[in-house]
């Protein structure tokens, strides 16, 4: 009786915790659009990759240096508070290294893709890693104690924010720039948020014991996330350097308009079901059966999206982003079904980090790679941006086997 009372009030949490989650990522995917629907009437598709560019080098400086410090908090036993302080110095010196290198690497960027426009944008964009090092890590808390509802109106601010600071840079420079002042001043808004609504406060109090045990927690996230990036930016690589920074503006905004608004309802669900998965990990039974019903339900609502995105392909691309864009509704098509494939097998990963078995993230998504990369290239010269959307889809199917091998393992031995 006391199991059954238990299981309603996680399963009461978790409902909740989806709902707010996914009004949280329904708002940001709607400001999103709203962002790209009206900066594509200022910006061509070169300065929409220009801008993709920066960030394909942002993101992937963020990737190598991601200690897995929040994920290992979560997964803390102990009282989170005392090991604030601790992770807060790490995260400082993390934006500096990023911040460092971006700025140094600028000329390698501009030169590689042959975009002169590259360097000053990426030296510029270096300050936002700078800035956001500084944001207090106990805003963790919302997540690890189940309470959505407050990072709901956080992380909601933070991107109205940056809708309004982007939309109306592009309109008055128009310029790729507008992006990029967007997450600056986001940036700043979310330091100065995170030492208002969440306590304990930081300081400069470093324990050398305690950074060296969450970042040894967190190693295998680090080395995970350096391999999801390459797995979502290889084609972008391979394309602004084999096709130039046009084709990877219009394949960029096929990518976010199909893949990233089905991942999204998997975000949503990893995002609240890691913590809830934490609570009933022990019981093996208990969490076979929450696994199948959360990723059940996970299907239904990227099937339905799918099927909207895949008929309506054309008119959405030309209410969303214009006429001019209508050279990646091919691309949109074929990535709808990698954006179906990825929420769906991804819904694993949350169930991974709660049993502790971050190495089998890195492995699953290193094969992954392995299935697009080589496929990858070929396919671009033959076939321009549409190639380059199968080989998603070949990365995904690839790693599916060894999910099932996994899951097998966990739930059949305990693994």
């Amino acid at each position: 009786m006391h199991d059954t009372v238990k299981e309603k009030g996680y399963f009461k949490k978790t409902i909740q915790g989806v709902s707010w989650m996914a009004l949280l990522r329904g708002g940001m995917r709607g400001l999103a659009i709203v962002k790209i629907a009206l900066l594509a009437r200022f910006l061509s598709p070169s300065q929409f990759g220009t801008y993709g560019v920066v960030m394909i080098m942002f993101g992937l400086f963020e990737m190598l240096t991601e200690t897995g410090v929040n994920v290992a908090l979560i997964q803390e036993d102990d009282n989170v508070d005392d090991f604030i302080s601790t992770a807060w110095i790490v995260s400082i010196i993390r934006g500096l290294v990023i911040a460092g290198a971006l700025f140094l690497i600028a000329p390698l960027v501009a030169h590689f893709f042959n975009t002169p426009e590259a360097l000053q944008m990426t030296r510029f964009a270096s300050i936002i890693p700078l800035v956001r090092g500084f944001i207090n890590p106990a805003i963790v808390k919302f997540q690890k104690k189940l309470i959505f509802h407050k990072e709901f109106y956080f992380r909601l601010c933070i991107y109205i924010v940056d809708t309004i600071v982007a939309v109306s840079a592009g309109i008055l420079l128009h310029s790729a720039y507008a992006f990029v002042w967007g997450m600056l001043i986001a940036a700043i808004i979310e330091v100065f948020l995170s030492f208002k609504v969440v306590i304990p406060t930081p300081t400069a109090r470093f324990n050398i014991k305690k950074a060296r045990r969450v970042i040894s927690r967190g190693k295998w996230i680090t080395f995970a996330g350096i391999f999801d990036y390459l797995f979502q930016h290889i084609d972008d690589i391979a394309i602004g350097k084999i096709l130039g920074i046009a084709p990877l503006g219009l394949y960029q905004q096929a990518y976010r308009i199909s893949t990233l608004s089905l991942s999204e309802v998997g975000e949503i669900f990893n995002k609240v079901t890691f913590p809830s998965y934490i609570q009933i990990a022990h019981d093996k039974k208990r969490l076979k059966k929450a696994f199948f019903k959360v990723t059940g339900v996970i299907f239904l609502i990227v099937s339905t999206f799918g099927v909207v995105l895949f008929l309506f392909a054309h008119t959405i691309v030309l209410i969303v982003l214009g006429e001019k864009w209508l050279g990646s509704v091919e691309a949109l098509k074929i990535l709808v079904l990698f954006g179906m494939l990825k929420a769906v097998s991804s819904s694993v990963y949350s169930l991974l980090l709660a049993v502790r078995k971050q190495h089998i993230i890195t492995i699953i998504t290193l094969i992954s790679i392995v299935g697009l990369a080589v496929f990858l290239i070929p396919l671009i010269r033959a076939h321009g941006i549409v190639g380059a959307s199968y080989a998603p889809i070949i990365g995904t199917v690839a790693g599916i086997p060894f999910i099932i091998f996994y899951l097998r393992r966990i739930f059949s031995r305990g693994y």
